[in-house]
């Protein structure tokens, strides 16, 4: 069983408990509310594919809640598919393919990179990518009116436009919808993030760019904050999370700069959280020779500004392995729940309560 360890040195929330491992030591808590760990859980008892990889989920009504991820023989392999499961009464029901990558009888591509989200609307839709690889494949989506039991065919995206790359889109006070997106080069040589924007209905799409500088970065996550600014966490090349800030709502962003946070060229997620503070889940080490290295141990982390981040749990702590890719919401009812890529085999399903 995965073992924990919590921690925390900021006053007016959280408290050492529950589970403790051998992992480095951390501060701790003065005096505040209890954090509890209500469940922890493999979402596919038996799995029916080789390899999975990139969870999303999403609440849905009545207490339940949807993930999505891509699985099949290996990554970018053309029978990957993406597979859905809801979890109801604290079972996760057995997953289902909801989307593929065939073009025709004689032509197929593997999927990627699911992004479940419900609007305000209570409109469900599942964005994904479809393509040869990362740096030829396009956006596509489809919609739900019944929670999941049935989608619409699949939609393409207009062109040039990707959709959300890997983590959620955040619904505006306006009613649009704002997703963090990001390309990568024929050559692989650049990467870089920018904004796409939609009307309410998935119509209607702008771009919005960002100077990149000299950074490689991909896959942002977006924050909201009280005064109404707007932050992205971004995974880099840089070997730490890339950050930059908006103040007129996503219209314009500042420069991109580095955050104090690790990251070994590995995605990241984030939510904003109702009481005002912001909370991210990431790997907290550095790149290594291959491309897996550094996706062995996966934390939480807590910030009140966005600027000072503090360690919360650590949630993976293995000599080896890859625990990665994680998607984190909080829920109507305030449960903060967190699912991640489990060493390629499984996806796992955190629930994680702050009182």
């Amino acid at each position: 069983m995965m073992r924990f360890q919590f921690f925390s040195t900021i006053a007016l929330l959280f408290l050492t408990t529950m589970i403790s491992c051998n992992s480095a030591s951390f501060p701790e808590a003065t005096s505040s509310p209890k954090v509890e760990i209500r469940s922890e859980t493999l979402i596919v008892d038996t799995p029916p594919f080789a390899s999975c990889h990139a969870s999303t989920i999403v609440e849905l009504p009545e207490n339940q809640l949807m993930a999505a991820w891509f699985a099949g023989p290996h990554e970018s392999h053309k029978e990957v598919v993406i597979y859905i499961a809801k979890l109801k009464n604290g079972k996760w029901s057995k997953p289902q393919q909801v989307a593929d990558g065939i073009i025709n009888d004689t032509l197929r591509y593997p999927t990627w990179n699911p992004v479940l989200f419900r609007s305000n609307e209570n409109k469900l839709v599942l964005f994904y990518k479809v393509g040869p690889n990362p740096r030829e494949w396009w956006g596509e989506y489809k919609t739900s009116a019944d929670n999941g039991a049935t989608w619409t065919a699949a939609i393409k995206l207009p062109d040039e436009f990707l959709g959300p790359i890997k983590n959620k889109p955040i619904q505006l006070e306006d009613g649009s919808l704002l997703y963090p997106s990001s390309t990568e080069s024929l050559d692989e040589k650049v990467w870089q993030i920018h904004l796409e924007k939609s009307d309410a209905n998935f119509q209607n799409w702008q771009k919005i760019f960002i100077n990149n500088d000299t950074f490689g970065v991909i896959q942002p996550s977006i924050l909201t904050y009280p005064n109404g600014d707007l932050q992205l966490l971004s995974r880099s090349r840089q070997n730490y999370i890339i950050e930059c800030w908006s103040k007129d709502q996503g219209k314009t962003w500042g420069p991109l700069t580095k955050t104090n946070l690790p990251n070994p060229n590995s995605g990241s997620d984030a939510v904003s959280l109702k009481n005002g503070w912001q909370l991210l889940v990431y790997n907290p080490l550095s790149a290594g020779k291959d491309w897996w290295n550094g996706r062995n141990q996966l934390h939480v982390a807590l910030s009140k500004d966005g600027h000072n981040w503090q360690d919360l749990i650590q949630l993976e702590n293995e000599p080896r392995g890859e625990y990665s890719y994680p998607a984190v919401i909080q829920d109507s009812e305030e449960t903060i729940h967190i699912t991640y890529t489990y060493d390629r085999k499984n996806i796992k399903h955190i629930e994680l309560q702050l009182k």
